[in-house]
């Protein structure tokens, strides 16, 4: 497929090229090479792209003239690559232009109102809940600085909106039929998806999208992005998994022929593979015994990005997370969630010194009706005051709440150690039910667990394993683990597999690409790495705190103390039930001690470490 790509970009900044699909159809697609952002869903570091899509202008088949249609238009960030393209496509600026908003936020509001000064007869066609989001977020401005009396340009008036309460075909050009259906989910409230009937193309916005850049329109087969595209499940779909597995069911219904999602290659040959794993990925969200209501609103997306992170690191743990975004949330929803919840979380950003009025309403129901001996926490972002945290902090101490960690205040948007912080708060958060879960287990059968005396449990107990320290950094972050499941796995190339646990920090920082360190420990010399590496740690901790280290060539660190170390790549994962098997290369290593024995671990039963 032929592309042209905006002439002043480089490889490593912001460019947008042109993938023609048919006659009349074409994607602009942004390019953005290097992270830009830190939430969470961008933590791969693999880039990202854009996805919009522009109907020409031209007559329908019934020789009517039809305005242009673009479909998901990007966000304020790539304006400068983006509009110059667009004018290219349709330089009258008088000409009409239909742009079907897919979803809602101060990004993609900021790239609409340059579209309303660039195109006179701009029309906006969004859900209901997209449109109210439009009208509240059209005038709405991050606050100055204080002391800042710098004047404001005016803003354009907010353009028309042709609103969608259903399934709807809107009239294009050159034959096509283009079907906007709403879509929305807590995070979207807005969410609009668009359907190109006589070409079978789904543009899915946000769903089964994949942070990574590329310029290729499809993906050459399913492994090719399937980590990147179960991160972007895992950060931002998991949380509402029974919302997203039912627009999934709604989806199946139509004729898929490709599914091209706002960010990432399209899916032209394996969609339904896809569709499959996104029900598969939800299962274990939904089949939890414990469950954690996270409610929250959110007016620049900051608040948002806290809830992602917190919301991640819960479901580390096995806990079912239930998202809801509190202005669109039907009261008995909210009061059925508090009731139902083994654990609360409840988030706010601070507008003009105060709580939105969707979150003051949703305090007064988790106070009516929240059962007091169930933990809970408190979030928010602000710019310059946190009136709303505290608020929310006063009413539910009052009330007698317990909380399971202090309250969670970020200045606008969380960078990307506070987002390590924030996914390990909310492990421990996850953790804490667990272990209460299992108190009450333990108190209400009488002694341990059946399984831990089946015989084939036992057996799998007499499986050893050398005892390792696992050790990373990238960039900023860093982490380390004990690690007794570990084997080689190839001699060509030298290989092995270590056993990560869903719940451990450090497995964020093992993806494909990623480089670590194992420290084999010696016999007789494993007490001390031991009793620092299974300390708990707080959230954000450094873990290599006062330790004399060593770096190896790829600057992981190194314990002296060890026996032998090696320096190793990730190459791939695979989910193993409440572990991930990760099998890295191994590119350089070698002895502290020649002399010594490796350290092994024995253990009683395979029920536990």
């Amino acid at each position: 497929m032929a592309t042209s790509v905006s002439p002043a970009a480089t490889s490593t900044e912001r460019q947008m090229i042109t993938l023609p699909i048919a006659e009349g159809l074409c994607c602009f697609r942004g390019l953005s090479p290097q992270r830009s952002r830190f939430e969470l869903e961008y933590a791969l570091e693999r880039g990202s792209t854009a996805n919009s899509f522009l109907f020409a202008a031209g007559p329908d088949p019934s020789g009517v003239r039809q305005a242009a249609v673009l479909v998901h238009p990007p966000g304020a960030a790539y304006a400068s690559v983006f509009l110059p393209v667009l004018h290219q496509a349709l330089p009258d600026p008088a000409a009409k232009l239909v742009v079907v908003v897919g979803h809602v936020n101060p990004n993609r509001v900021a790239l609409l109102r340059d579209l309303a000064c660039a195109y006179s007869g701009l029309e906006l066609v969004a859900s209901n809940a997209g449109a109210k989001l439009l009208r509240e977020l059209w005038s709405l401005r991050r606050p100055p600085a204080p002391g800042d009396d710098t004047p404001q340009p005016p803003l354009p008036d907010l353009p028309e909106i042709h609103v969608i309460r259903q399934e709807q075909t809107l009239p294009v050009s050159h034959g096509h039929q283009l079907q906007v259906l709403p879509a929305p989910t807590p995070r979207w409230p807005g969410g609009l998806l668009a359907f190109e009937e006589t070409l079978g193309l789904l543009m899915s916005d946000k769903l089964f999208s994949a942070h990574i850049c590329t310029s290729a329109w499809a993906e050459s087969n399913r492994s090719e992005t399937e980590e990147e595209r179960r991160h972007f499940y895992d950060c931002l779909m998991a949380p509402m998994a029974s919302q997203v597995d039912a627009l999934v069911e709604r989806l199946e219904e139509l004729d898929i022929r490709t599914v091209a999602p706002g960010h990432g290659p399209a899916i032209d040959t394996s969609w339904r593979s896809l569709f499959n794993d996104y029900r598969r990925w939800g299962e274990s969200q939904q089949q939890a015994s414990l469950s954690v209501a996270l409610l929250f609103a959110s007016a620049y997306g900051n608040t948002a990005a806290i809830a992602d992170a917190l919301a991640q690191g819960v479901s580390r743990t096995g806990v079912r997370v239930t998202s809801l975004n509190c202005e669109f949330t039907p009261a008995d929803e909210l009061v059925r969630t508090i009731q139902m919840a083994d654990g609360l979380l409840i988030g706010s950003p601070t507008l003009g010194g105060h709580a939105p009025t969707p979150i003051v309403s949703a305090l007064g129901t988790l106070l009516a009706e929240g059962d007091r001996s169930k933990p809970v926490g408190v979030f928010g972002s602000f710019g310059w005051s946190g009136e709303a945290i505290d608020l929310l902090e006063t009413k539910l101490r009052d009330g007698g709440f317990r909380f399971a960690f202090d309250p969670i205040r970020i200045k606008f948007s969380p960078d990307a150690a506070t987002v390590r912080t924030l996914e390990e708060t909310g492990t421990r958060f996850g953790r804490s039910l667990r272990q209460e879960q299992r108190k009450q287990q333990r108190r209400g059968g009488g002694g341990l667990r059946e399984s831990r005396s089946d015989p084939a449990v036992l057996a799998l107990g007499r499986v050893v394993g050398s005892l390792c320290v696992l050790t990373t950094r990238k960039g900023s972050l860093s982490g380390a683990m004990v690690a007794s499941w570990v084997s080689q796995a190839s001699f060509t190339p030298p290989g092995i597999t270590v056993a990560v646990a869903k719940d451990r920090a450090v497995e964020a920082l093992l993806h494909k690409g990623d480089r670590f360190a194992l420290n084999v420990l010696a016999e007789g010399r494993e007490s001390g790495p031991m009793k620092q590496f299974l300390q708990p740690f707080e959230p954000g901790a450094d873990r290599f705190e006062g330790l004399d280290l060593q770096l190896s060539p790829s600057e992981q660190p190194l314990l002296p103390e060890a026996l032998a170390w090696m320096d190793a790549e990730v190459k791939q994962r695979m989910e193993c039930g409440d572990h991930w098997l990760v099998y890295a290369e191994v590119l350089h290593g070698g002895l502290f001690d020649s002399e010594a024995n490796t350290a092994v671990h024995h253990r009683r039963s395979g029920a536990n470490y």
